[in-house]
């Protein structure tokens, strides 16, 4: 295979870096200035999501402002319920709904309609054809875990308690959701791919609430066969998976899933992982974001142990979940400049 000039790119693949690449998860969003700006004259987030020009547009905007290693698609993992053909929107203040919940409804019962996911390819190739030759563009999905919490329960709740009841009280009609899921899923990345971006990155943002079966059974399995089923469409596309709240359940995900890369989120020691992880796997993260908000001495020291931690294996630098709105943009150029070492 031809080498790239894409440094994270190569670096998913298993190329070590000398300094690690960088990407920062939700980098196009509420903390710029630009992208508040934007969003007031397009309406509601919903709205922003399904318009390529403005899509890609968020998508770049900080590739320009801090010139990330890595640009990843401005979209929302519950495009894919609302093609399977609940209906979407998103409450100010409070969130998005789905409706109906398929606690009260059969998923066969849905007007499936694909249709949806148009807009959101057309923003990939928007993107792809404005990003820099060096910058890999990232593709994603929600895992169908964590889908399926929010079709389940109409919304998104603390404990994921309606999904789980589901899975355990009825796992026949749970596992049906999770198939479709698992169906679209691998036909929406496949069709990202094919649109224009480099790797793609599962969030499987609700791994942490489930018990050790429950999660073998939800989370490793369904991210194993959309692994299987994508790999045989795109052999070459590198695919991160991101469970976050995996804790000492890491080693068995990225055994048993497949994927290229693993995400860690904030609360993992990554000298831990390090030791734990299969050898020479690469990995992403882990900064606290709420570090990177405080900034100082305390980012500084939160900054110099990841750089540390990963002393001969593939390293992505990165949160360990996404930035928050109120993080200063001094302290993201700030980290920019640390991992790089400037």
């Amino acid at each position: 295979m031809k080498a790239s000039p894409k440094t994270l790119l190569a670096t998913l693949r298993g190329v070590r870096q000398e300094r690690p690449s960088l990407w920062l998860m939700r980098q196009a969003g509420r903390y710029l200035p630009e992208y508040r700006a934007l969003r007031e004259t397009k309406g509601g987030f919903l709205e922003l999501c399904y318009d390529p020009e403005a899509a890609a547009e968020v998508t770049l905007q900080p590739i320009r402002r801090f010139g990330f290693d890595g640009s990843i698609l401005f979209s929302d993992i519950l495009v894919i319920p609302h093609a399977l053909g609940q209906h979407l929107w998103f409450e100010a203040g409070e969130g998005p709904r789905l409706a109906p919940p398929l606690v009260d409804e059969a998923i066969g019962s849905l007007e499936a309609a694909p249709q949806r996911l148009g807009p959101v390819y057309q923003t990939v190739e928007r993107v792809s054809r404005a990003l820099p030759p060096e910058t890999t563009f990232l593709g994603f999905a929600g895992s169908p875990w964590t889908v399926a919490t929010y079709m389940v329960a109409g919304q998104g709740s603390k404990d994921q308690a309606a999904a789980r009841r589901m899975a355990y009280g009825d796992p026949s009609a749970f596992e049906t959701i999770i198939g479709a899921i698992i169906d679209l899923t691998v036909s929406y990345l496949a069709g990202q791919i094919e649109s224009g971006v480099d790797a793609v990155q599962l969030f499987d943002s609700w791994a942490g609430s489930l018990s050790p079966a429950q999660y073998e059974r939800w989370v490793i399995a369904p991210n194993a066969e959309i692994v299987r089923r994508l790999r045989a469409l795109h052999p070459d596309t590198p695919i991160i998976g991101f469970p976050k709240g995996a804790g000492g359940k890491l080693a068995a995900y990225a055994d048993e899933t497949g994927v290229d890369a693993i995400g860690l989120d904030e609360t993992v020691d990554p000298v831990w992982a390090d030791a734990a992880l299969p050898a020479h796997l690469p990995v992403q993260g882990n900064l606290d974001p709420l570090a990177l908000v405080a900034g100082g001495g305390a980012l500084d020291a939160a900054i110099d142990r990841i750089l540390a931690a990963f002393p001969d294996r593939p390293h992505i630098f990165n949160l360990g979940h996404g930035i928050v709105p109120d993080t200063p943009i001094a302290h993201v150029e700030h980290l920019i400049k640390r991992v790089r070492g400037g």
